[in-house]
């Protein structure tokens, strides 16, 4: 077993595998930008680094300086987290070639599945259902206007190596897309120095599933169900939650064996995440993989009793997963919802500050991953997010009325946060009822909750 861990990260993440690596006996390693000398990740890691100044780049981008720390700290391992260098495949290989494993896939892996266009082939060949689109990178906007017209209109168009809703534009009418293509394809450009595009038919008001997969080193792999991505705003999402209100027994098992057949394709190791698209009839179709721990990995925890994260570290020690994994069963039901220092009534506009006063729930079936306290300065630099607040219930009703307790005993002061937005979430009907799609947010009317009612 690992004897360091070095995490290369930050906030709530950065604590969560602190706090595995801890209960695993393993020494840690925390990494830090000046702005967040006083965050609880570098309180409890056993050593702490200072990387940088607060700029990403500077800092927990900065390579050369998080791979000094791992050499100084004698750490014998490096763990990614998520954001940041997680899929980055240029830093998968540099932490082998300097004699530290790497808690994640390979940098082959991470290429595969980082360009999309290339991830669709793998998964097409593994017999993984995807959606009907250009087999691999545009040539440019003829190209794309022609498949448009044998495919059939609407189409996206999608940057092959975008990410966050960058490098995507949805295209319902030809006029349009000779202009949606070149500035797609700049955007993309800018963004993640690649302005190769591809396209797909578009699914009209899908639901966004994805499947947790687990896999060791010796080739085996399984899934661990689902989780429902659905509420999301700008492709960020918002409230997850496990299982799907609309995937059946038939369908799990399904996107589960395909999930699995399109690991083995690329003989993935670790978790990773792979996404669907589910449409109106329970067709579902692949969108992409995301090789590392997602933000919303403790509801697949809280639903199968599965610790993630050590998991992962165990499977990258060349561990076998264990094997009463393979009957595992989904029991009751999470939720999770992201609180960020965020403003809803105002655009969600950013709201960095200190948080004068902090109070999380308890009780029952509640779980919260922060990092943040009373007096806790939010940085301006990095994502706004303070914590996650997860519920766990018997089934989905009473996860909803735990969630509505546990946002209402939830506060903080200082910053304005989401917790209006996802109280209103809570009691909307359609949510309640699980009749959704990634079109909710677009109709949700959000007025203000007065917490005296």
């Amino acid at each position: 077993m690992f004897k360091k861990i070095l995490i290369a990260n930050r906030g709530e993440i950065a604590l969560r595998i602190i706090r595995a690596c801890h209960e695993l006996g393993i020494k840690t390693v925390a990494v830090y930008s000046t702005a967040d000398e006083y965050s609880l990740h570098v309180k409890f890691a056993d050593e702490a680094v200072c990387i940088g100044p607060p700029p990403s780049i500077d800092s927990y981008l900065n390579v050369p300086k998080i791979m000094a720390a791992a050499e100084i700290t004698a750490a014998d391992g490096i763990h990614p987290g998520y954001g940041f260098l997680a899929e980055n495949a240029d830093f998968s290989r540099i932490c082998t070639e300097n004699g530290f494993t790497f808690i994640g896939p390979a940098p082959e892996i991470i290429n595969a599945m980082g360009d999309k266009a290339n991830a669709k082939a793998t998964m097409k060949a593994a017999g993984v259902p995807v959606i009907p689109g250009s087999d691999g990178i545009l040539s440019g906007p003829d190209e794309a206007k022609k498949l448009a017209n044998e495919m059939g209109l609407p189409v996206m168009l999608k940057a092959s190596a975008g990410g966050g809703g960058k490098g995507m534009r949805l295209v319902r009418e030809e006029s349009e897309l000779e202009k949606a293509y070149n500035t797609a394809s700049n955007e993309a450009a800018k963004a993640f120095n690649n302005g190769e595009m591809y396209m797909e038919k578009f699914i009209e008001n899908p639901r966004h599933i994805e499947v947790q997969i687990l896999a060791d080193e010796h080739g085996n792999c399984i899934h661990l169900g689902e989780r429902e991505c659905s509420i999301q705003r700008r492709h960020q999402k918002l409230v997850e939650e496990s299982p799907s209100p609309a995937v059946s027994e038939e369908i799990r098992q399904k996107m589960g064996e395909m999930a699995v057949c399109g690991a083995k394709a690329v003989n993935y190791v670790g978790v990773g995440t792979i996404e669907y698209l589910l449409d109106k009839n329970n067709n579902f179709y692949f969108m992409e993989m995301n090789t590392r721990i997602q933000v919303e990995h403790p509801i697949t925890e809280m639903v199968t009793g599965v610790d993630l994260i050590k998991q992962q570290i165990r499977m990258h020690d060349g561990e076998y997963y264990p094997e009463n994994f393979q009957n595992f069963k989904m029991r009751g039901h999470a939720i999770e919802c992201r609180i960020n220092a965020e403003d809803p009534a105002n655009n969600f506009i950013p709201f960095p500050g200190t948080i004068t006063s902090l109070h999380f729930p308890g009780g029952k079936g509640i779980r919260v991953d922060s990092h943040a306290y009373a007096g806790y300065e939010i940085p301006t630099h990095y994502d706004s997010m303070i914590g996650k607040l997860i519920v766990f219930a018997s089934n989905r009703e009473r996860a909803i009325n735990r969630m509505q307790r546990a946002l209402e005993e939830t506060i903080i002061e200082g910053p304005k946060t989401t917790i209006p937005f996802h109280q209103a979430i809570m009691k909307d009907k359609a949510f309640r009822a699980g009749d959704f799609d990634t079109s909710f947010l677009e109709t949700f009317k959000f007025e203000q909750i007065d917490n005296g009612e």
